[in-house]
């Protein structure tokens, strides 16, 4: 036999509601907040490169403003020094070159190794590597009398500083903030969801038994409280269902135990005496009390049935007159055994209703089993049991009626509740006041009401109902 696992202890597996909270909150916050910020941080770099480039730029127009045409070739007017002047930087090294139209190196580094520019391209920013380091150069043309090519490049450490440096000042403060808003946000979860560890816990520590309703929490959200309310609900319609099962079981015991104890005393009669007609006699009192008992366990297997098939019996079309008729048929011999005229009406039409076939066929045995047991003229006039059925509209008005004593007038809504009997039930001993409960319960399943009032002439009882026709 497996053992099922306790979900006390299965529970720890599991991510607890606030580390589930927080996780959805944070994580996605946490991403879009760092994407934020590189953003932020690539968008202030651009801008810093196109200062840093601008800057390389003037130095190379710089250097060409120093170039001249001379008598014979170009003429570069700054001295060394001058130079060193002109492209001093204290963290970055500088290079410089001037060619002439050929690609003739007029002054400066002669191995700068950048890409010509093309046609109609007046300079060009390039990244390249120079004696192993990594440099960001541009390329100037200047179309004077004398063309000439100007390159100036130099050392990216100023700007991998300042990226790196931006990046961190950038990303410090937001995971700080991130990290105390974490905290922040894990203690408001916490403290929100303390009511629901309370309701947790006062459920977890109460008797199996006790089906009373639960405190609900003083604080908390308006989601707490429903959840509070429908355990509340919940307990209060399994207390009734317990208390239902409880009468229910009661009932069943009080009931069976009449036939039952009857049977054994005919029983243990019948044994005591020597006599072949005595024990006819007390047999046939077992088989009346079997038949009683038999029949209260088909009523109470019924209702169970009822209660179970609320959501399992679909509404299907069902043709009614010749439900009824089958019905009819069925009963007849009982009927003609005794002495009632059992007969139907309005069967020369079809008549198709929506309806749920088993449920309806529970009804009319229910309604002319009361019909035939209950259903005798007290004046000793000829008994009789008729099936009606009648269009009305949409509808169609299914009727079992009966010429006998009819109720009493407080007895009409009384009758429909379960271990009720009527006066000729209680005066003839049959019964155990079931039978229209489960008329009741089975129109309930198909979406109608069980109506009692007098029959014709105001003599006899009617059972109807009303159903849908397709």
């Amino acid at each position: 036999m497996t053992q099922q696992p306790d979900p006390r202890t299965a529970a720890p597996l599991l991510p607890s509601l606030r580390t589930r909270v927080l996780r959805r909150v944070l994580v996605p916050l946490a991403a879009i907040w760092l994407m934020g910020t590189l953003a932020s941080v690539l968008v202030a770099n651009t801008f810093t490169q196109r200062a840093f480039d601008r800057a390389l730029l003037d130095d190379a127009s710089a250097i060409a403003a120093s170039v001249r045409a001379g008598s014979q070739d170009l003429e570069f007017t700054l001295s060394p020094r001058e130079i060193r002047t002109l492209l001093f930087d204290q963290v970055e090294t500088v290079y410089f070159a001037v060619l002439r139209a050929d690609g003739s190196l007029l002054a400066g580094n002669a191995q700068l190794p950048m890409e010509a520019l093309a046609d109609g391209e007046a300079y060009r920013f390039q990244d390249i590597r120079y004696r192993g380091q990594a440099l960001r150069a541009v390329r100037l043309r200047m179309d004077a009398q004398a063309p000439f090519e100007v390159l100036t490049a130099q050392t990216v450490r100023a700007r991998s500083a300042m990226l790196r440096s931006a990046l961190l000042y950038a990303l410090a403060p937001q995971l700080a903030l991130l990290a105390l808003l974490a905290w922040w946000l894990r203690r408001g979860v916490q403290r929100e969801l303390q009511p629901l560890g309370q309701l947790q816990e006062a459920l977890a520590q109460r008797d199996a038994r006790d089906l009373t309703p639960l405190a609900l929490p003083p604080a908390g959200t308006r989601d707490l409280q429903r959840l509070a309310a429908a355990v509340n609900d919940l307990l209060a319609r399994v207390a009734t269902g317990v208390r239902a099962q409880h009468e229910f079981a009661g009932n069943v015991a009080h009931e069976l135990r009449t036939p039952l104890a009857g049977i054994r005393a005919q029983a243990d009669y019948a044994l005591a005496q020597a006599e072949p007609a005595v024990w006819r006699e007390q047999l046939a009192g077992v088989l009346h009390s079997e038949a009683r008992a038999s029949h209260l366990v088909d009523q109470l297997l019924a209702l169970a049935l009822a209660d179970e098939a609320q959501n399992a019996m679909p509404l299907v079309p069902v043709a009614l007159d010749a439900l009824v008729q089958d019905c009819v048929l069925r009963f007849l011999a009982r009927a003609d055994a005794q002495q009632v005229d059992l007969g139907a009406r309005g069967l020369d039409e079809a008549c198709q209703v929506r309806a749920q076939p088993l449920l309806l066929e529970g009804i009319l045995n229910n309604l002319v089993d009361n019909a035939l047991r209950y259903g005798r003229p007290p004046d000793g006039t000829p008994a009789q049991v008729t099936l009606a059925l009648a269009r009305e509209g949409d509808e169609v008005l299914l009727c079992v009626l009966d010429n006998g004593a009819g109720l009493a007038p407080g007895q009409y809504q009384s009758l429909r509740q379960r271990w009720v009997r009527g006066d000729a039930g209680e005066r003839l001993g049959q019964g155990a006041g079931l039978g229209l409960g489960i008329v009741g319960r089975y129109a309930q399943l198909l979406g109608t009401t069980l109506q009692l009032h007098p029959g014709p002439d105001g003599r006899g009882l009617a059972a109807c109902l009303r159903l849908p026709v397709v």
